[in-house]
């Protein structure tokens, strides 16, 4: 899926304010400029402005302008990054280098994983692991299960995160590089089609310190 021009332009931003190109107390261009140097409407410059607060790296004050928050934090925004690829999320929230690894198997149905997915126990699914690391250090891993006549989430109409921290399961502990008994965040998902058949789940699992905050955005149109 093509990535929408306001979250390329507050990705762009965000690495800037990271890396520290844009140091606290920055003023960004105004709408006008930005819009100008990027090609792209007012109203797409104002929704990445909106992401770029949403994720607590800008302040904007009135009649002045936006500019960078006095400390830029860390902040994990949904649904917005579901349309994005993990490699486009994580460098959208970095200036380092990120590497993203996947392995792709197909396996029997557990009666738990068959329960969550509304289908009958043994019956055979796809497996997706995928893992995430920045200049090196893990930042991400995630257990994604869905049917074999299931290719994307496009079917989905709607998205439930649960959002709390745990014990990591013992591949997740690894990857991550968690001391024993260290409990890390966890984002459950399930994305729900319109006849509310489930049709994937996702577990990803964070190091607890890497956001400040999660925060879920949903359309109210």
């Amino acid at each position: 899926m093509a990535e929408p021009a306001y979250v390329r332009i507050a990705g762009e931003y965000a690495r800037r304010i990271r890396g520290g190109e844009l140091p606290p107390g920055t003023q960004l261009p105004s709408y006008a400029e930005i819009a100008q140097q990027n090609g792209v409407s007012d109203i797409v410059v104002r929704k990445a402005v909106e992401l770029l607060q949403s994720q607590g790296l800008v302040r904007s004050v009135r009649r002045r302008g936006v500019f960078v928050a006095d400390r830029p934090n860390l902040v994990r925004v949904s649904p917005e990054r579901q349309m994005e690829s993990a490699e486009q999320s994580f460098q959208n929230e970095s200036d380092q280098p990120i590497q993203v690894n996947r392995e792709v198997q197909q396996l029997p149905a557990t009666v738990e994983l068959a329960e969550a997915l509304g289908i009958p126990a043994g019956q055979e699914i796809k497996h997706v692991i995928t893992k995430a690391s920045e200049n090196g250090r893990p930042i991400s891993i995630s257990d994604t299960h869905h049917p074999l006549d299931i290719a994307d989430i496009s079917g989905a109409a709607y998205l439930e995160e649960t959002i709390f921290d745990q014990l990591p399961p013992t591949a997740h502990a690894e990857w991550l590089r968690t001391t024993p008994g260290d409990l890390v965040k966890t984002v459950h998902q399930r994305f729900i089609a319109a006849d509310e058949r489930v049709v994937m789940i996702s577990n990803i699992s964070y190091p607890r310190d890497r956001y400040d905050a999660f925060v879920f955005r949903m359309s109210l149109e």
